[in-house]
């Protein structure tokens, strides 16, 4: 988090690495004061001068490009930065002694010097994204640089240019044989109009070197050994219906400086998305917390946190960040359940027709065979296609044979042994809970067949000795249920009513809470409001692995 002095600093020098830009550019187009050009013809020929006048030009287009990078504190940008600076006040000097543009180069200079610590963050890898940005900021740049050029030095042509023909003869330079029919009338205007394609050549080929880099491919976003060491951690402090999901491959991870804490993270854009809280002991989460913060502002992220629990808000809230409730998450307590009474009724009449006419729930442990992946893979590519959706990812599992292989099976299979559905167990590890991630059924299965699975995953764990049953989150329910609530969960409050319409979420909390859960509040933390959009799309993106169009698919 950025201190307030600290951060006006830093916006001051992007704007003066912008000014500096611009007037690098107009007087890059504009000739210098005659008294200064002869002495200096003394010391300089022409074409060392006029070449000081294409290197202000093209300073003043790579400073535009490294001021946004400044801002996100880039440390490439401010090397390059200053390295720019320099060139720019020896340009205006040799170009025409233009000690006010030098000045104002050189105190910006002394700023970046000054506050050479803030500009830590490390740099993006090229992308096509990037180079696309700059292909068109080089191509602008180059239409700007003539028609200013020609619009200021009509005196050194045959032409009394105003902007709109200065544009069209900056145009004519690149689709006409004769350039437009130009004629200069001095050395400089013959220089000025040489000059379009030096700037239009160097800042068009710095944009295509960027754009032809080729997309720098992530890989598997951790080594083995972390993944083992984030295994282990797991296993020794995970409490959370999250913590076997920390483990699938799109996660990466950061361990605290003690090494006992680890954070599940994808990164995405400028968001370094974490699924759930820190996993490790109580008296690490606030060094690990801090400690993440400061790693992702190395990167030029923003930290944020999916479905953490009420635990940690307070802290939280005590290192700076912001918190929204999301939904909630239902759990069934085993110890209490029964289906006996009027308001089991339902459950009760499904469970007996379902047994009678054969169908049974069986539970098969890892490693899961080749066979049974076969017939499940089948069975979740007829779901998949009956909802219309996609794979999703980061707060969910996905059909990856590896990762069921490992995972308890639970499948309702007919009196003629076909299964018709199924879903995976996971563990909560030092919570004595349990929960599942994926289920899926058979676009014709019998009515009632999923209850009927729900029913027996009750009765069979609550015959191994869990507490309780994790039936996930209910996204967006609980929201502004006081006057008092945050005006931003009244608004996700209003989405939910609206949407409900398309993405069924009532139905899906209705569902369960027919098993008469209890409903525990999760919530999403991020850094401050205005990180806030990106963090939305960065959990879009990491939720539908990228597939944004899948992922606003009704039913998906």
């Amino acid at each position: 988090m950025l201190l307030g002095k600290t951060r006006f600093g830093l916006w001051t020098a992007v704007f003066l690495t912008t000014t500096v830009a611009i007037v690098n550019l107009v007087s890059a187009v504009t000739p210098s004061t005659l008294i200064r050009v002869r002495w200096l013809e003394e010391i300089f020929p022409f074409e060392i001068r006029a070449t000081g006048h294409i290197f202000a030009a093209l300073s003043g287009f790579f400073l535009l490009i490294l001021a946004h990078n400044l801002l996100r504190r880039k440390r490439i940008a401010w090397l390059l930065t200053i390295l720019l600076l320099i060139i720019s006040i020896v340009s205006h000097l040799i170009k025409g002694f233009d000690y006010e543009e030098s000045l104002l180069a050189g105190v910006l200079l002394i700023q970046l010097l000054l506050m050479q610590g803030i500009f830590t963050a490390r740099s993006d890898p090229p992308s096509i994204k990037q180079g696309v940005r700059v292909l068109i900021g080089s191509v602008l740049f180059t239409l700007a640089y003539g028609t200013i050029g020609f619009f200021l030095l009509d005196t050194h042509y045959h032409v009394n240019f105003d902007v709109g023909t200065a544009l069209g003869q900056t145009l004519a330079m690149f689709f006409t044989e004769d350039n437009g029919g130009l004629q200069p009338t001095t050395r400089f205007g013959r220089f000025f109009a040489d000059s379009i394609y030096v700037v239009a050549s160097v800042t068009l080929l710095s944009a295509l070197w960027l754009f032809l880099q080729p997309i720098l491919l992530r890989g598997v976003p951790a080594t083995n050994a972390e993944r083992k060491r984030a295994k282990s951690i797991v296993e020794a402090y995970g409490r959370s219906s999250l913590a076997r999901l920390t483990l699938l491959e799109d996660k990466a991870y950061y361990f605290s400086p003690s090494g006992q804490s680890m954070i599940a993270y994808v990164p995405k854009g400028r968001v370094a998305m974490v699924l759930g809280d820190p996993i490790g002991p109580r008296e690490d989460r606030r060094e690990v917390i801090v400690t993440f913060g400061q790693f992702c502002g190395l990167n030029d992220w923003y930290p944020a946190f999916y479905q953490t629990l009420t635990d940690d808000l307070a802290l939280y809230h005590a290192l700076g960040f912001k918190s929204i409730k999301i939904g909630q998450e239902a759990i069934v307590d085993l110890n209490t359940l029964s289906l006996q009474g009027k308001s089991a009724k339902n459950l009760r009449n499904i469970l007996n027709r379902l047994t009678k006419s054969g169908y049974e729930v069986k539970f098969y442990q890892p490693p899961i065979t080749e066979d049974l992946l076969d017939t499940l893979k089948t069975i979740s590519d007829e779901w998949l296609t009956m909802v219309q959706g996609s794979e999703k990812r980061f707060s969910l599992g996905w059909f990856e044979p590896n990762y069921l292989r490992d995972c308890e099976i639970a499948v309702v299979q007919s009196n003629t042994g076909k299964i018709t559905a199924f879903a995976n167990v996971i563990p909560e590890y030092q919570l004595n809970e349990i929960t599942i991630d994926l289920m899926r059924q058979c676009q014709d299965v019998e009515q009632g067949t999923m209850d009927f699975l729900f029913i027996s995953l009750f009765q069979h764990f609550k015959a191994q000795g869990y507490d309780g049953f994790n039936l996930g989150l209910s996204a967006l329910s609980g929201l502004a249920e006081t006057p008092a609530s945050p005006h931003l969960e009244k608004v996700l409050h209003y989405l939910y009513e609206h949407l409900n319409r398309f993405y069924h979420f009532q139905g899906l909390h209705d569902y369960k809470n027919k098993f008469q859960p209890r409903w525990e509040p999760r919530y999403l933390v991020y850094p401050r409001a205005i990180a806030l959009p990106e963090v939305v799309v960065a959990l879009i993106r990491a939720d539908s692995g990228d597939r944004l169009l899948d992922y606003f698919k009704p039913g998906s």
